[in-house]
């Protein structure tokens, strides 16, 4: 697919066709990933990032595996 670069204010945008949008998995909003690499610009869906406390809250007494071997392996030192 062919497209142009446009300005948008004081920025460039492209603009990508509705089946490439949902072939890439992107939507209005999608936050994404943009990498320049040997000249090429790579558009990519964002991964989410998650603070510590987000992670943690995730955590509950049902989805903690329980420990099955306590005893030493190795040269640790308890």
């Amino acid at each position: 697919m062919r497209t142009q670069i446009a300005r948008w204010g004081n920025s460039l945008a492209v603009r990508l066709s509705r089946q490439v949008a949902a072939d890439a998995g992107l939507g209005e909003g999608t936050a994404v990933d943009v990498d320049i690499i040997d000249g090429v610009v790579r558009v990519t869906p964002a991964r989410p990032i998650y603070s510590l406390a987000e992670l943690l809250a995730g955590v509950k007494p049902d989805n903690i595996p329980e420990s099955f071997d306590d005893r030493p392996v190795g040269r640790e030192l308890l």
